[in-house]
């Protein structure tokens, strides 16, 4: 070992043709395979669990011996450069740039790039100019790369949010019963995107949804669920939200949804001074896109009606 220098040892990384997967290290967390984290402790590789390994140990002295010079390179920059840019176009709400972006890299095999094609290609699906067919065709594909991501790596929670985003948009087009036969799926991959990032305040907040949809669930919905679940998916207003508050604990003012649904919440509870103070602030809250243009017209159209009375 002591040939190869530790300095040099935390900087390699040996590509998949070698090992069937890339990986990197430099002094610091880095991956062999989705779902699996190790860290370079002086010459040797932490798997974690309590397994610790040379990189010799682990290749074997032959096939160490044998690397080319060619494969023995710094982390792959290029796949960094392609998150930096998705990152920066998402941040300006440059929805088709994004998706065209990342549609070049479909065949990837990096679950980080995968999830964002995931949410690309259903963010794309959602605008209003965007086809009716073409709508369906980039909400099925946004569910294959979401599945995709979810494979190459497990414990991410960005893959297993957008994994039950997708999975919830197929049901739109296959109907209530799909929908409803899914809900415990979509459940199970929000609560598993929140444990693996509790200060995720998206996912918390789709999880107040679940909850707020099932507490409201229309009598004929409820007699569908019973045919599928021997207990059927149920929820209540006070559940859902608990979790809309946990969101803006998470990140105050992060969307204007959550705050939208702090003030129906109260509504469907009969806490009229608390809705209005949370639907004004979503009618308030500055129209960035069409969705929050969509919020303040809902929360204009509430905050009437409780004036009123109603």
């Amino acid at each position: 070992m002591a040939a190869v220098g530790r300095a040099a040892f935390t900087r390699l990384v040996i590509k998949a043709a070698v090992i069937g997967r890339s990986w990197s290290c430099r002094g610091r967390a880095c991956s062999f395979w989705p779902g699996v984290r190790v860290q370079v402790l002086g010459g040797a590789i932490n798997l974690g669990r309590g397994l610790t390994l040379t990189l010799m140990a682990f290749l074997g002295y032959e096939a160490y011996r044998n690397i080319p010079e060619s494969l023995i390179v710094h982390a792959d920059q290029k796949v960094d450069e392609i998150i930096d840019q998705a990152d920066y176009l998402y941040g300006t709400g440059e929805v088709a740039k994004l998706y065209h972006l990342l549609i070049e890299h479909k065949n990837s095999m990096n679950g980080e790039i995968l999830w964002r094609l995931a949410r690309a290609s259903r963010d794309l699906a959602q605008l209003e100019n965007t086809p009716v067919e073409q709508k369906k065709q980039l909400t099925y594909e946004a569910l294959e790369f979401a599945e995709k991501a979810l494979e190459k790596n497990e414990f991410s929670f960005a893959a297993h949010k957008w994994y039950a985003i997708c999975i919830s948009d197929v049901g739109d087009y296959e109907g209530t019963k799909a929908k409803i036969a899914n809900a415990y799926v979509i459940k199970e991959h929000f609560q598993k995107a929140i444990e693996l990032n509790p200060k995720d305040a998206t996912s918390i907040h789709l999880m107040g949804l679940w909850c707020f949809t099932f507490a409201e669930l229309p009598w004929v919905q409820q007699k569908i669920a019973a045919m599928f679940f021997a207990t059927p998916p149920r929820s209540t207003y006070e559940e859902a939200l608990q979790y809309f508050n946990k969101a803006e604990e998470a990140d105050p003012n992060f969307y204007s949804k959550n705050l939208l649904m702090v003030g129906k919440t109260y509504m469907k509870l009969k806490n009229e001074i608390l809705a209005l103070l949370w639907l004004t602030k979503a009618r308030d809250y500055p129209a960035r896109n069409e969705e929050d243009k969509q919020v303040q017209k809902e929360a204009t159209e509430l905050l009437k009606l409780i004036n009123k009375g109603g």
